[in-house]
């Protein structure tokens, strides 16, 4: 089985970088993915995260595709319960407009941040809660497809700009729940391994077993995203995670703003036995190795799955380490193929 690379970046402010740099950091990785062959590029959307530059997507987006030629840009993702779909459809017609056939669009159900952000972005509005979410979907493909529901009371409005072709719509989730969602409309799926790194394989095969032909989709197609660490050495790859087990225990403790952890803080830092815990756990998120530890590993995680495209989040300490890493993922993988 050939397996296809993507990569999602959520632009973190890493080692001496302020959130202007690591914007330009995620242009440059971009240029250098598209170089590399990978397939796709998606951006995130966090907000009031000040680790994370990437807020909006869609500008993003934007700026990435200007940069390059041929990768496919796309949001990992796009937080439609804060959102009018007719708004997402209207953004994303003017991206495809800019770079027809070229543009991805990842919807996600998660807040991306704390209850006061959510309560800003939405601005006294309804949030659109998970029984209404197929019809927030529905209503999205209907305007970028120039089709709204039957009977849809606003029917005959169209999103502007229009356009010949329409982005490629992938409902993004780490339950069962967006997995269901996705199943019942016949929707492309994304199961975010980086996220939960217990349940995915059999939230993956539900989600097959679920799987009806519908408005999105006439069949399944699932991607799943996964943390990798890739180093010249297996040590060297193990170092860089042991930063990543600290920061993912300082965002468990709520603490987004903080740097990249340096080497002298993962020596430092007093773990706890229950600190030791989370680490186990949170490493079922993560795939760490050198080169041919890697492939492996992708290898028979993708087996696992029954997938044929992994989407992968790459953190290390610095912007080199971590361009380093995609570099020498694509030489052991799309390079090997």
């Amino acid at each position: 089985m050939k397996l296809k690379i993507s990569v999602l970046d959520q632009s973190p402010l890493l080692e001496g970088a302020d959130a202007s740099e690591a914007l330009r950091q995620t242009i440059r990785l971009a240029k250098r993915a598209e170089a590399l062959g990978y397939g796709r590029y998606w951006v995130a959307e966090h907000h009031d995260t000040p680790g994370l530059a990437g807020s909006a997507p869609e500008v993003l987006i934007a700026a990435i595709a200007a940069n390059t030629a041929r990768i496919r840009v796309g949001s990992g993702g796009v937080l439609l319960p804060h959102y009018s779909p007719y708004k997402v459809a209207e953004q994303f017609r003017v991206l495809e407009a800019l770079s027809p056939g070229r543009i991805d669009l990842g919807l996600g159900r998660a807040p991306g941040g704390m209850p006061l952000a959510s309560k800003a972005l939405r601005y006294g509005r309804t949030k659109i809660m998970d029984d209404r979410l197929p019809d927030a979907m529905l209503e999205l493909h209907g305007y970028l497809h120039d089709r709204l529901p039957e009977g849809h009371e606003l029917q005959g409005l169209r999103a502007t700009p229009v356009v010949a072709t329409a982005p490629e719509l992938w409902l993004l989730g780490s339950s069962v729940v967006s997995a269901e969602i996705a199943a019942k409309l016949g929707g492309a799926f994304v199961f975010a391994h980086f996220i939960n790194g217990d349940d995915g394989v059999q939230v993956v095969r539900d989600y097959r077993e679920a799987f009806r032909p519908g408005p999105l989709g006439d069949a399944p197609r699932v991607m799943v995203a996964v943390h990798v660490v890739c180093a010249e050495r297996d040590e060297d790859a193990e170092a860089y995670a042991t930063a990543l087990d600290l920061r993912f225990l300082l965002f468990e403790q709520g603490q987004f703003g903080r740097p990249f952890p340096t080497p002298e803080e993962v020596r430092d830092y007093p773990y706890s036995e229950w600190d030791r815990m989370r680490i186990r756990e949170n490493r079922k998120r993560m795939l760490v190795g050198g080169p041919e530890a890697i492939r492996e590993k992708l290898a028979a995680f993708a087996d696992a799955y029954g997938v044929d495209e992994l989407i992968v989040v790459t953190y290390a300490p610095t912007y080199e380490a971590r361009l380093r890493s995609y570099e020498l993922l694509a030489e052991s993988t799309i390079g090997s193929q």
